[in-house]
This record gives C-alpha cells, structure tokens and sequence, in this order.
C-alpha cells in the first residue's frame, strides 16, 4: 500500500499525536509498504535512517508555542507539487485543522479514500486560548465538521469516542488503541538518570508531559507538598506554563525536591527515568489515551490517573495501576499508599507491564489491515 499521514506536528517536536504518526509510519515502512508523512518544515537532522519519507511544508513558529510550527500545505507550491506525484491508496489525517483539511483535499483530488483519527479534547483547547464557550463551541462544530466529511473516523479508546459524539458526532466510529513498545534499558542510561535527578536515592515520582495547567499540574504539586517522606517530582517536558509551575514549586516550599527536565532528546535517557521512578502521576482529565502511561507501563511502572478518566480505561486500582479522585488530598494519600509497600509496588508494575503496552508492530497490523478494507470498500 502507498499511504499518506497529515499532521500538524512532528518531529522533532514529539508529543503524543506526533509520536503517533511517527509509529505508524516507521512500522509500517518497516512491514514493506511506502509510508509518507506530511508536516510542518523542522530541523530533523539527516533523513536517510527513517523507512518513510517526510513531505514537509513551510511552517512558521507558534506565538506562546514556538518550539511548534503551524502552516498551510495547501499554499506551499512546493509541498503540492511533490504530493502530486504521489499517488496513495490511502490518506490517514491526524488533525482536523490545517493538515487535516489538506489530507481531505488530496484524497479528493486523488479518489482514495480517509481516515481521521480524533485525538485530544479540542473543546477544551478551544476555551483555554479564547476563555470564551460560545467560541469554543463554535470551533468544536468545525471539528465536528471536518470528521463528518472523512470516510471512517477513528478514536485512540471509548472515552474519546464518547467525547467525539459529545460534541454532536453521529456517525461511526471505529476504536484503534495506541501501541507502545517495551525498550531495553542499559546500566548506564539508568545510573546516569538516577545520578542526575535522585543522588540520594530518594523515590522518583515522575511525569511527562507538556508543562501546561490543562495537564493538572496543580494538583500534582499540591499532593507533592502533602507527603511526609522523601521524594523526587521530576516534570520532563516543556509548555507555556514553565514558570508559573516553577513559581507554585517555590510558593508550596518544594522547589529543592522539583527537577523540571525541559524537552528530553534523549530517549535512552527518558526510559531510563521511567524505568528509576517509583511512580508515574498523570492525574489529567484532559488527556485521551496518553501514551506516556503505557510507556511507564511498558517500564514496569505504574500510574496514578484519576478515576473515570480517558486515561483511567483499562486500568484495575491496586492491580496495574492507581486510581484517584480528582483532588491533591486524595492523589497525596494514594502516593503514600502506593510507597508504604514497595514489594505490592513491584508487583504492581509488572502487572502493568504485561497488561497494559501494545506493541507497535502489532498495534500497525491491525491499522493495516482495516486500511485495506477501508480501500476496498471506496473502490466498490
């Protein structure tokens, strides 16, 4: 199969959709098939180790998100005249903005049909930049819109499915889960982490992410300043909020036990910090499937997430995982619960290990063959 991907980010920016797109299109350049992946213009460095070939267009940086780029394929003469002699079996878009709407243009142009995968909570971006409902509604009816002309609509689990027909979607929608792949770690990568944010062997409570108030960061830092054993927060990631976050740390009087990472380039390094942490908090209500849990997971460290959240599916409190409710006090008292037994705490996380990562090889076969019957399906 000859596939396209639209997105709006990607490497070397990899948070969660990028890091999607790029799984999907490593394996399955790797399973034979020729893989193409349309982006923003970036500083990759040399290409010629990737099995897929990246179509980029010209991107300009975000005012409050520079180290991410926003741009219009469709007025990048450039970007249309190599798109134009790629004739795909398939597009698969990632956004409905920008890259999404230039996917559904090709596929229009070329007779192929596309997917379009609903990944994040757009109504809650959408209040978060204008502050206003009435807008943040609006521009969730143009999400809504873009999904509505696609010819199948995926979600990464059910919660984000329901949220798609929250905001007024009808049609189908078929769930594809996001995979994850267990790495090895060596003794050096893990001496290095361990010396860099835990000289004293104190326990790692860790998150990964961007550094954004939408990410409940407040109420990681406030349990923080709860607990009354030793610990290391380290925050690896970066956002808008940076300071702000800093700033609380200092006010709560934790700011010598917070390490903040900034974005982290070295992947060895960061699964190595998965690996040294006792616990992985992601107390997000805003996120749907993250894979920063099931690559904790896939390190044999589980998660604390809020109960009923997106990122709570799948997970048994006390067997793969830890459950909260949406509050420091409560996420606090689960944190001291969770340290008290470190042997439960180990068992835990190997739980987690087994139940919860799909690999990325397996997780792209199954894409692959719903591509094909995608395919079949527009030619009949």
């Amino acid at each position: 199969m000859r596939i396209i991907q639209f997105c709006d980010t990607f490497l070397p920016i990899m948070d969660g959709v990028g890091n999607v797109v790029y799984q999907y299109a490593r394996n399955m350049g790797l399973k034979g098939h020729e893989s193409y992946v349309v982006a923003p213009q970036a500083n990759t460095g040399y290409r010629g180790n990737f099995p897929f070939e990246i179509v980029d267009y010209i991107g300009v940086p975000l005012l409050k998100l520079k180290s991410y780029k926003v741009g219009t394929p469709l007025l990048d003469v450039h970007c249309q005249n190599r798109l134009n002699h790629i004739h795909a079996d398939i597009v698969h878009a990632h956004s409905p903005f920008v890259a999404g709407h230039a996917g559904l243009s090709y596929a229009r142009k070329q007779g192929c049909p596309i997917v379009g995968t609903f990944h994040s909570k757009y109504y809650d971006d959408f209040l978060q930049v204008t502050g206003v409902g009435a807008l943040a509604a609006l521009g969730t009816k143009y999400v809504v819109n873009f999904y509505e002309k696609c010819d199948e609509v995926w979600a990464v689990n059910e919660s984000s499915a329901q949220t798609l027909r929250d905001y007024g979607f009808s049609g189908d929608i078929r769930v594809v889960y996001n995979g994850t792949d267990i790495a090895a770690v060596d003794d050096r990568a893990l001496r290095a982490a361990s010396e860099q944010y835990a000289p004293d062997g104190a326990p790692v409570l860790l998150f990964v992410g961007q550094m954004n108030w939408k990410k409940n960061l407040r109420c990681v830092l406030e349990a923080c300043a709860k607990l009354r054993r030793p610990f290391r927060l380290v925050l690896a990631g970066q956002g808008p909020h940076e300071k702000d976050i800093a700033k609380l740390a200092k006010a709560l009087g934790i700011d010598d036990r917070v390490r903040m990472t900034g974005h982290m380039t070295d992947r060895d390094l960061l699964n190595a910090l998965y690996k040294r942490a006792s616990l992985f908090l992601f107390p997000s209500v805003y996120d749907n499937s993250p894979l920063v849990v099931r690559e904790a997971a896939a390190m044999g460290t589980p998660a604390v997430v809020v109960r009923k959240s997106s990122a709570s599916e799948g997970m048994r409190d006390g067997f793969n995982g830890f459950l909260c409710d949406d509050d420091p006090a409560d996420l606090a008292r689960v944190i001291e619960r969770a340290l008290s037994d470190p042997e439960a705490l180990e068992e835990i996380g190997e739980n987690a290990r087994k139940t919860i990562p799909i690999p990325w090889s397996v997780l792209v076969d199954e894409v692959l063959e719903h591509y094909g019957q995608i395919i079949h399906q527009k030619r009949k």
